[in-house]
């Protein structure tokens, strides 16, 4: 029998045990990891680096060792947490993601590459603040940010957070489409 307290983490539980000295209560963990305990574990760079390594390469886990300039103990002990946190999965001697693993690289990609536009994405956050005293239509709004990001992931998200009606996310998504093939026959 499992009780969960309130005051404890999200994923702990008390399990009351009679033992031969009398009751006592056991402080159990489930096995689902925490975002904070997921984040703590990529925070470090040469983890994460690690992390970034495993996720695209399909070579054996040697050559990791000499990329990341780690001692055989720190690779290991870093190796451990990303499998405690269940980021990494081991078969048949190599390491690979595990579809969670694939959930947070990806996440972690697309803030790598919000961090490219950093200025940009400040510059569109001053207009908006600005817009929001003027009336500027969200239209607008939504030619700036297609002018300055390219990048279609980032330019959903900033288009989501503009609270668009929907009949106007779904010509801003058509005239994104349209763009977009536009490019791509410049590209040939």
């Amino acid at each position: 029998m499992w009780t969960k307290i309130p005051f404890l983490a999200h994923n702990a539980f008390i399990r009351p045990n009679i033992h031969k000295e009398g009751l006592y209560m056991r402080i159990a963990r489930s096995n689902t990891p925490s975002l904070s305990f997921i984040l703590k574990k990529i925070a470090d760079d040469k983890t994460l680096t690690l992390f970034n390594l495993i996720a695209l390469s399909k070579e054996r886990h040697h050559k990791y060792l000499s990329e990341v300039n780690l001692t055989t103990k720190q690779y290991y002990s870093r190796i451990s947490g990303l499998l405690n946190a269940g980021l990494i999965k081991r078969q048949k001697g190599e390491y690979s993601l595990t579809i969670l693993g694939r959930v947070v690289y990806d996440t972690n990609m697309t803030i790598g590459q919000a961090l490219t536009y950093y200025w940009k994405l400040k510059s569109i956050e001053s207009i908006q603040i600005s817009a929001a005293d003027k009336g500027l239509p969200v239209a607008e709004l939504s030619k700036i940010i297609d002018t300055l990001i390219d990048n279609y992931k980032i330019k959903d998200i900033l288009v989501r957070e503009l609270h668009v009606p929907e009949d106007n996310l779904v010509t801003y998504r058509h005239y994104q489409q349209k763009n977009k093939e536009e490019k791509l026959k410049l590209q040939k």
